[in-house]
């Protein structure tokens, strides 16, 4: 069973007088482990499509499965949960919060989770290690590289062991080296069996996917899926 399915949904903003379709009918499905990058034009969809996965928005029709979970009618607290426990969120801008260590900022969705302090501090530990920043652990934000900043965000996103992580532009605000030090961890990340869905606008991102969703104008214009990445 997919990790995550949409089946045929719609998106609509409310402009005044005017109704826009943002997203007009979209189904599709990502497996377990499977590596997806969505591309497509200003103004096509993407991000619509983003907040719709991240359950930061719910459909206006249609469905969106997750875990196998029909999460399109939840609540505001139950959405909330869910972007706490199943989600993990690598934003471009990296949003690490200023006054934090490395290893605190690594720590905050295990804090919101409940998790003992002690087992909070080993697993923040943990990821640390995974994205090579265990000598940078008492450093805050300020002091680190972009680089080392968006490995931050990407231990953060999975110290609580999400169903997916969601990259948005995770290297528009890096040089081209540090952009392919961030693509070749999530490409390790993915070998270790995490599903992985990247928003991008950068073609070389979206073929080195396993799988590439192309938006236009709310539709889907291809979904294809490769048996393997080159």
């Amino acid at each position: 069973m997919p990790i995550v399915a949409f089946q045929d949904v719609r998106k609509s903003y409310q402009m005044g007088l005017h109704t826009v379709e943002a997203l007009r009918g979209v189904s599709f499905d990502v497996d377990e482990g499977e590596f997806l990058a969505i591309m497509g034009p200003s103004g096509s969809g993407k991000s619509t499509l983003l907040n719709l996965l991240g359950c930061l928005d719910r459909p206006t029709t249609g469905s969106y499965l997750l875990g196998g979970e029909d999460v399109s009618n939840l609540d505001d607290a139950a959405l909330s949960d869910i972007r706490g426990t199943r989600i993990g969120f690598v934003f471009q801008s990296f949003n690490l919060i200023p006054q934090l260590s490395v290893l605190e900022n690594i720590e905050v969705p295990l804090f919101y989770q409940g998790v003992a302090p002690h087992r909070s501090r080993e697993r923040a530990m943990e990821m640390a290690k995974l994205v090579g920043l265990e000598n940078r652990v008492g450093h805050r934000p300020f002091e680190l590289s972009g680089g080392q900043q968006q490995r931050v965000a990407i231990a953060r996103a999975l110290a609580g062991d999400p169903l997916i992580l969601l990259a948005d532009e995770p290297t528009g605000n890096l040089d081209s080296k540090t952009a392919d030090e961030i693509l070749d961890l999530l490409q390790r990340l993915h070998g270790a069996g995490k599903t992985l869905i990247l928003v991008t606008h950068e073609e070389r991102l979206g073929r080195m996917a396993q799988s590439l969703l192309r938006v236009q104008d709310g539709l889907i214009e291809s979904h294809t899926r490769k048996t393997c990445v080159a």
